[in-house]
């Protein structure tokens, strides 16, 4: 096997973490000089960041008028357990999981709150045919695997005439997804995925329908004060408008304001969604012309344009896992990817983060340097035989 030689560019950006991800391309530290640091977050200043917060996130996603949006606690995660220890339990679940959060959320539901459930799960690679539920239980499904690098396709299995609610982690699909308000109840997604923020904050959206659900259902179980969204058999309309549950940092919120500002200047969504896709398809590109490597995701048309998962598909590599980990270690040391092998729970391969953040020119320039790492440590192995 002949060595191709080190290629010559480097990305720029070395950054290809899912989670936290690289910041946005104009990202500079005294940009965020107007944070009220050692200010309340109560403070109108602080509550006037917060609310400003919620608008951008309404702006940009397109979120309808009459659907509620708070800031919440513990990221993502914080936000899908307020939702399901909230609202479930007033009638039948559907769990749906193709990755490792999906799972998370059944083990929550089925083990934790013992709430009678239906399970429906995807072997890494795959979605369920989301077709086959029945949506007159309550669903919660994640829309696009971070771990797994599948997502939905679309919404057009759930029905506009559901009786139950639809629950929707989407933390890596906002802001690079075209997402169907319509059919979601529940959307939960935190700062630190598309939109290259920092972590430790959530976002929730209530659709009305989750509003009344919230009013009209007490939990047989206790909820944590985390957790709790309404008083009195009412919502806590506070919550919404940037009244957050507990004290918010004000730096990072400066930050996600930076990225709101930025994905505006840029087009917004459509111009975000064509980011990721144009990302995407540079390692889509790479793939098809490598017999050695695919894309986890089966179909196409499942396929993430933001946590992008591979594997090796090269029989002669007998320990799948140390070959992915030590092409990750040699990108790593040569400092042109950083963070990039596949999740813990995940089949052995890559994990490369094609967000909007990432500049596709960054992904180009990696390309070769996968070529180069690949055929490097073949030649290793060949070698030690």
């Amino acid at each position: 096997m002949s060595l191709p030689a080190q290629p010559a560019t480097r990305p720029a950006n070395p950054r290809f973490s899912s989670g936290p991800c690289a910041k946005i391309p104009t990202f500079a530290l005294e940009k965020l000089a107007d944070a009220p640091l050692g200010r309340s977050h109560r403070a109108a200043v602080g509550k006037s960041k917060l609310k400003a917060a919620i608008d951008g996130t309404r702006e940009v996603l397109g979120i309808p008028d009459d659907y509620r949006i708070g800031i919440v606690p513990a990221s993502d995660t914080g936000a899908v357990e307020m939702a399901m220890w909230s609202m479930l339990g007033a009638r039948k679940a559907t769990m749906v999981a193709w990755e490792s959060f999906g799972a998370g959320w059944v083990t929550d539901v089925v083990k934790q709150l013992k709430i009678d459930a239906e399970v429906k799960t995807a072997d890494y690679g795959r979605i369920v045919d989301m077709a086959s539920i029945d949506y007159d239980t309550d669903v919660v499904f994640t829309w696009n695997g971070t771990t797994s690098g599948v997502r939905m396709p679309n919404g057009n299995a759930i029905p506009a005439d559901r009786k139950g609610l639809t629950i929707c982690d989407a933390t890596s699909a906002a802001f690079a997804m075209d997402l169907p308000w319509d059919k979601l109840d529940v959307v939960t997604f935190s700062w630190q995925k598309v939109m290259g923020g920092e972590a430790a904050h959530g976002m929730l959206v209530l659709s009305p329908r989750a509003v009344e659900r919230l009013e009209s259902y007490t939990p047989a179980w206790p909820l944590p004060k985390i957790f709790r969204m309404t008083k009195g058999g009412k919502l806590i309309e506070g919550i919404f408008k940037g009244e957050t549950i507990n004290t918010p940092s004000m730096l990072a919120v400066e930050d996600y304001l930076l990225a709101l500002d930025w994905a505006q200047d840029i087009g917004g969504l459509p111009a975000l969604i064509a980011r990721c896709d144009a990302n995407a398809d540079v390692i889509a590109r790479f793939c098809a012309a490598n017999d050695w490597i695919a894309n986890l995701a089966e179909d196409p048309a499942t396929a993430s344009t933001t946590s992008v998962c591979l594997k090796f598909t090269d029989p002669a590599i007998a320990d799948g896992a140390g070959f992915a980990k030590a092409v990750a270690k040699r990108l790593e040391l040569e400092g042109v990817a950083l963070d990039i092998g596949a999740y813990r729970d995940a089949p052995a391969g890559l994990r490369i983060w094609c967000g909007a953040t990432v500049q596709t020119t960054d992904l180009e320039a990696l390309m070769p340097w996968l070529d180069w790492a690949y055929h490097t440590e073949r030649a290793a192995l060949n070698a030690a035989a």
